[in-house]
């Protein structure tokens, strides 16, 4: 019978494909194995296309119903916010040890402020996505409006007892907004510490002695399409090839867009394990999105020990913590010719000490991942 408790909530949970669901299961399995705390899982019953890992569900998980599962986008957004609510309530009632607080569905840590702080139950941020700063950011709500005031005004009204972060600098702007420093630990999303590599060299890696470029995951709101296009528009197929894996809302678009290119190939998804088969890979996280997000694909292809062109604001965590392994392209009217120049410029020399960089980075972050582990295990009750 274990001693100590813990609860994490998030929208997502194995064996839902997820990368924030895997997140929490990686923590969870950690501080079962190494800590032997009693996890519970709160999270919603259903399926998700996303990234991620297969994993067989650990901790006590708790299950519940969404209320609408439909496409409507109206009806999703009202459906994710009585989610939240639902969600907290069933985590509060749980009453097992502190409650984690991630940011799925949206506006998530807004119930928790309304009210896990008025029951006074100790909570802890994991501060995936911000919102209702990403609302704003891909414009689908104004800054200014009486529903966005509203809705940061709640969501920051009360503070959490702790904060678990993505980066340094998304730490340092969270406080802002809480107007107080936190006690936190920071974890980048994407270490996972069973990183296991296949020897096998997969079917799309066809030309070994050509660059290999790769962009495996969403491309959203949060996402440069047009950087991506830049780079296939830039592509020698007698040098370089590209796999093209993508999701969401913009990925049709790519799709269509890359399938004459001869040197892209289009599939449906990389396993983690073949990550490392890519020499370059591709993320990008517009302006608007700085801080509000991190994407973890990042820290995933630096911790296979691949390099990275980065597309996005040399401020961001990914830029400040990966920028060894990395190009950066700033995303501004000179995309297009920046990432010209990057690939033209590209040679085995650089990408080969790009490679030895992400060793290291890799090496460093997983030694901070078990270090905020261990802390996040000690606040368990």
């Amino acid at each position: 019978m274990y001693s100590r408790k813990i609860t994490i909530v998030n929208r997502h949970y194995p064996p839902n494909l997820n990368i924030t669901g895997e997140n929490a299961w990686d923590l969870a399995n950690y501080l079962i194995e190494k800590h032997q705390i009693d996890v519970a899982i709160v999270h919603i019953d259903r399926s998700y296309e996303g990234g991620g890992n297969k994993r067989i569900p650990v901790g006590k998980t708790v299950a519940i119903k969404t209320i609408y599962e439909g496409t409507n986008k109206i009806f999703r957004y009202l459906s994710s916010i009585f989610d939240g609510y639902n969600l907290i309530r069933k985590a509060s009632k749980l009453n097992h040890g502190p409650i984690i607080v991630m940011t799925s569905p949206p506006l998530l840590p807004m119930w928790a402020s309304k009210i896990l702080s008025k029951k006074k139950t100790e909570w802890i941020l994991w501060s995936m996505d911000l919102f209702p700063e990403g609302f704003a950011a891909s414009n689908e709500m104004k800054a200014n409006s009486f529903l966005y005031r509203y809705f940061y005004k709640q969501t920051y009204k009360n503070a959490p007892n702790k904060i678990i972060a993505l980066g340094p600098e998304q730490k340092k702007i969270v406080d802002k907004k809480y107007n107080r420093t936190i006690e936190s630990v920071i974890l980048p999303c994407g270490v996972f510490l069973d990183q296991n590599k296949t020897n096998a060299i997969p079917s799309w890696k066809m030309h070994s002695e050509k660059i290999h470029f790769g962009y495996c995951g969403n491309c959203g709101n949060a996402h440069s399409a047009d950087f991506i296009k830049a780079v296939i528009d830039n592509l020698d197929s007698t040098k370089h090839h590209m796999v093209l894996a993508v999701y969401g809302i913009k990925a049709d678009m790519l799709k269509e867009y890359a399938k004459k290119n001869v040197a892209v190939t289009i599939l449906s998804n990389v396993p983690r394990n073949e990550l490392h088969n890519i020499d370059v890979h591709l993320v990008t996280l517009v302006n608007s999105w700085t801080h509000v997000a991190v994407p973890s694909k990042a820290i995933s292809c630096i911790c296979s020990g691949s390099s990275m062109i980065f597309c996005g604001n040399k401020e961001s965590d990914n830029w400040s913590l990966l920028q060894d392994a990395s190009w950066l392209i700033e995303d501004n009217e000179t995309l297009n010719q920046q990432v010209e120049k990057t690939i033209f410029s590209l040679n085995w020399d650089e990408i080969k000490t790009k490679k030895r960089n992400a060793i290291k980075i890799s090496e460093s972050l997983n030694k901070l991942v078990k270090e905020s582990y261990n802390t996040i295990g000690s606040w368990a009750k």
